[in-house]
């Protein structure tokens, strides 16, 4: 179930599609059935991929000032999915994730900058995954759906890619077959809140 907590992002004067004119930032809320968490391995040469599941999204936008932009984002690990069963029950044990003992994976956002368009930013933030705590960057990339064009409340699809180390978080299980990056890719459809 998505519960909510206000999170402000900031990104710059987003695209010029959106006909949006914020002074400050504002809330927006996560449309969770249409959004995903991906990630991806390679484990014994071949790539998996998975998703999981989103608990909890907080996420606020001001698109005059980029830096005042924040983002809190929870995830269920023990819901996560990869397709394959042996490889979801790898992921959620305790040589891995430890999902019995660490429920959940918490993101934080530390500063938010402008990227290399007015639709994209760079996500700077840390990463709490097995109880450990790491800084990760993400890139961020901000679009409107076609068909929300013109409204004064637009649909928007916010794309954050990065990657971590599993080993960084004590998620070493499996070392000879699964390689130590996890990619990721996190789609996220949101609307004010």
């Amino acid at each position: 179930m998505l519960t909510r907590r206000t999170i402000m992002v900031c990104l710059p004067a987003l695209i010029a599609a959106p006909k949006i004119s914020l002074a400050a930032p504002v809330a927006y809320r996560l449309d969770a059935a249409r959004s995903q968490v991906g990630f991806s391995v390679t484990a014994a040469g071949e790539a998996y991929a998975g998703t999981m599941p989103i608990t909890s999204a907080d996420l606020a936008l001001d698109f005059g000032q980029v830096s005042n932009s924040r983002v809190s984002v929870t995830l269920r690990p023990a819901a996560a999915q990869m397709g394959i069963i042996f490889a979801t029950q790898a992921l959620k044990s305790a040589e891995v994730l430890d999902t019995a003992r660490f429920p959940l994976i918490q993101f934080e956002s530390t500063s938010i900058r402008t990227g290399a368009t007015s639709a994209e930013a760079v996500v700077n933030g840390r990463v709490t995954v097995r109880g450990v705590t790491q800084p990760i960057s993400l890139a961020a990339r901000l679009s409107q759906q076609a068909e929300t064009v013109g409204q004064t409340d637009p649909e928007l699809t916010l794309v954050l890619t990065g990657g971590l180390d599993r080993h960084a978080f004590g998620a070493s299980g499996y070392a000879s077959l699964v390689a130590p990056t996890v990619a990721l890719r996190i789609v996220a459809r949101i609307r004010r809140a």
